[in-house]
This record gives structure tokens, C-alpha cells and sequence, in this order.
């Protein structure tokens, strides 16, 4: 697990997951909403977006965390390892809000400068909603296409995610003893 893609509905903890894998694999961590945005929400020009993730999709090691469906093929071409997060949209909903209040009027660790948060517009909660029958089926299909060489986990709760960790820790582990 080198180059690792984790996708998932608005809210389903992409940004917390890949912050965690970074530090537990010292993985360079890329949020790929900090390097979309500019300053005042503006979105970057299609060409420019497309020439950045091929860079970034160039690195020799990475957590990468983010949807973005226009580059989605281009990620899942160059990951050895994707996560997707295929949580309860009643949840998704609960932490989209929950970080919309939280950090209201601030920027986001994870998002770029210039970006304050604000409150989930419905437009938002209707795409989260509705991630499953829309864009799920999509997902799931451009998974099915790229899953020859590339490690696919899916997790479908707080409780598997919580699992995927522990056991990645437990072989951490047993890998840090068999050095010494």
C-alpha cells in the first residue's frame, strides 16, 4: 500500500481516513479539496485541474482522499490501493452537518485557504442523499474497471472501518518486530 485512493460520499470520513493512514504508514497525505478550491470557492480551470492530478498521480507514495469524478479513472489508474467508503447516507448527512457547525466561518484542515466552511447547502445534502443510487452504481462500475493490480477494500460502517484499522495496525505490528 503505496498509492492509496480513498473515495466516498460528502461526509462518509475520507479526509479523517487518510489523515490516519498517513500517519500510521507515513504516507504524504493529499486532499485533493485543498488543491481543487482557490481562494473564494473558485473552481480551477478543467485543464489546469487535469494537468495537476497527473502530477500528483506521479508520486511514488501517497494517501490520496477525494471524489472529483472528472479525474476519478485517471486516480484509479495510478492507485495500487483504493478505499472506498460506502457508509449509511443517514450518517454521511450527521458528519456533513456536524462539520458545517463545527467549523463555520473557518477554513478546514483539509481544505485549501480561502475556503471558509460553511453550512451544507441543500444542493449538497440532496447529492449525499442520494450518493448511493446516483453515484454509487458509477463508482462501483469504474472499481469493476480498474480492478485488475490494484487492491479494492470496502467498507460499509464506522465498525469496518474501525476493524481495516486495527487489523492495518496489528500487521504494522508484526511487521516493526520481524525488523528488529
Amino acid at each position: 500500500m503505496q498509492r492509496i485512493l480513498i473515495i466516498g460520499s460528502g461526509g462518509s470520513g475520507k479526509s479523517t481516513l487518510s489523515a490516519a493512514l498517513g500517519q500510521r504508514l507515513a504516507l504524504p497525505v493529499i486532499h485533493m479539496d485543498a488543491l481543487y478550491w482557490q481562494p473564494g470557492w473558485v473552481e480551477p480551470a478543467k485543464p489546469d485541474w487535469q494537468a495537476r492530478v497527473e502530477a500528483l498521480c506521479l508520486g511514488e507514495r501517497w494517501v490520496m482522499d477525494g471524489n472529483y469524478s472528472g479525474t476519478l479513472a485517471q486516480r484509479l489508474a495510478a492507485c495500487d490501493t483504493v478505499i472506498f467508503l460506502d457508509l449509511p447516507p443517514l450518517l454521511c448527512l450527521w458528519r456533513a452537518l456536524r462539520r458545517g457547525f463545527r467549523y463555520r466561518g473557518q477554513v478546514r484542515p483539509d481544505m485549501a485557504e480561502g475556503c471558509p466552511e460553511q453550512l451544507p447547502d441543500p444542493a449538497f445534502l440532496s447529492w449525499i442523499w442520494n450518493y448511493p443510487k446516483r453515484s454509487r452504481p458509477k463508482v462501483m462500475a469504474l472499481l469493476d474497471a480498474h480492478r485488475q493490480g490494484r487492491r479494492i477494500v470496502h467498507l460499509r460502517s464506522r465498525r469496518e472501518v474501525g476493524e481495516f484499522l486495527q487489523t492495518l495496525d496489528q500487521v504494522s505490528g508484526l511487521a516493526a518486530e520481524r525488523a528488529c
